[in-house]
């Protein structure tokens, strides 16, 4: 397993639309292996494919309930609503404000090709969603309210304290 450079914003390959994964092999495999191993190196809880480079239908994701790989996902149904900040892997230090729906289902296949569909609510939700854009070539900063602020990167850090002034 490895880590994989992650893209940031400005790189064509986040701008592209995935082809479907068909068959599982062990190309497929360790990319899988290789994003988990970067999200949770980058302290996130998802990535898609194009963020490293490969222009296939896998995301993963972890909220801490343990990870999902979802294989050429679809969102079948949405509703509610939620609004909140949102940041990503790809762009570093900035978050936006951005309305997603509150309640997904999302069919997709799973690491050994076998059909999977999930009910998401909330931050799984809004992750699947943020997770699934990426498949088609959008990012999150399509969707702000009000502008990208910057935070830091010291946002996406779990163990940052604030130091005493």
């Amino acid at each position: 397993m490895a880590l994989r450079t992650i893209r940031e914003v400005g790189e064509s390959v986040l701008t592209k639309v995935c082809r479907e994964v068909t068959e599982m092999n062990d190309k497929w495999s360790t990319l899988i292996d290789d994003m988990l191993d970067t999200m949770y190196e980058a302290n996130g809880v998802g990535l898609a494919a194009p963020q490293v480079g490969v222009l296939r239908r896998i995301v993963v994701i972890d909220i801490g309930d343990g990870p999902y790989v979802m294989i050429n996902p679809v969102i079948l149904e949405s509703d509610g609503e939620q609004t909140g900040d949102e940041g990503c892997l790809s762009y570093p230090g900035k978050v936006g404000t951005v309305t997603r729906p509150n309640h997904v289902i999302v069919k997709y296949l799973n690491e050994n090709m076998e059909e999977v569909t999930l009910e998401a609510e909330e931050l799984l939700a809004r992750a699947v969603c943020h997770e699934l854009d990426h498949l088609d070539g959008h990012m999150y900063m399509e969707k702000v309210e009000g502008g990208i602020r910057d935070v830091g990167l010291d946002y996406y850090d779990e163990d940052f304290e604030e130091e005493e002034v």
